[in-house]
C-alpha cells in the first residue's frame, strides 16, 4: 500500500465541474472582449473567439447561446464607485477611474465603442450605461446644473479613452496617465462644483 507523502498532501485539489466551467467562461469572455475591442461586433466571429480562448466553437454557443448573448456579457460596463463626500473627493474618484482606464486598456469599453455604429444593441447598451453613469455623477454633484456638468464629465472621459485607444490622432495616445489626469484635475474640480480660485464649493446658479 502506497504511503502518503508530503508532496501528495500538498497536491493542488481537483477543480469542481462548476469551477472548471467558470474558468472556461472567463477565458471565453476575455477573448471576446479583446476581439470585440479590436474588430467591433460585425467583424468578430464565434470561431475567432473560440480559437483565441482555445475552446470549441460549439462550447461558446453552449455557454452563451448566440453572438448577441456573448457580446452582452463581454461588453458589460461596470459602474464607478463614487464617494458620498465632498466635491473634491468626487473629482479625485473620477480622475482615479479615468487613470485606471488609461493605465490598462479598458477592453469592455472599447468593445462597445467599436461596435456602436454598426450594432444597435451595442449602441443601446452604451446609452443605458451612459445614462446610469451621468445619473451617478449628477447625484454626487451639489450644484443646480449638475446634470449638464455630469454630462460634460462623462463626455470628457469617453472622448479621452476613444482618442487614446481608437483614434490615436494625437500625442494623447502615448502620454502618461498621470500627466493626463493632472492636466484634467482643475477642469474636473470646477465641473464637480469647486471654485477655480478658492477651491471651495460654488454657489448653485439661480433660475
Amino acid at each position: 500500500m502506497r504511503s502518503v507523502t508530503d508532496s501528495d498532501s500538498r497536491a493542488t485539489p481537483r477543480r469542481t465541474r462548476a469551477e472548471q466551467r467558470q474558468q472556461t467562461e472567463g477565458r471565453i469572455l476575455s477573448a471576446a472582449r479583446e476581439l470585440f475591442a479590436e474588430h467591433g461586433y460585425d467583424r468578430t466571429t464565434i470561431r475567432a473567439v473560440a480559437a483565441r480562448a482555445n475552446v470549441d466553437a460549439g462550447l461558446v454557443m453552449h455557454y452563451f447561446h448566440s453572438k448577441d448573448g456573448l457580446f452582452t456579457r463581454a461588453a458589460k460596463l461596470p459602474p464607478d464607485d463614487l464617494p458620498d463626500g465632498a466635491p473634491s473627493e468626487v473629482a479625485e474618484a473620477l480622475l482615479a477611474s479615468l487613470g485606471k482606464r488609461l493605465e490598462a486598456e479598458p477592453v469592455a469599453s472599447l468593445a462597445v465603442l467599436r461596435s456602436i455604429l454598426t450594432h444597435s444593441e451595442a449602441a443601446e447598451g452604451f446609452r443605458a450605461a451612459g445614462r446610469r453613469r451621468v445619473d451617478q455623477i449628477k447625484t454626487a454633484i451639489p450644484v443646480g446644473d449638475a446634470e449638464l456638468r455630469a454630462g460634460l464629465i462623462s463626455a470628457i472621459i469617453h472622448g479621452v479613452v476613444a482618442e487614446r485607444y481608437l483614434l490615436r490622432t494625437s500625442v494623447l495616445a502615448d502620454a502618461s496617465p498621470d500627466e493626463i489626469v493632472n492636466l484634467l484635475r482643475p477642469c474636473f474640480q470646477v465641473l464637480v462644483g469647486l471654485s477655480a480660485t478658492s477651491g471651495g464649493p460654488v454657489d448653485a446658479p439661480h433660475g
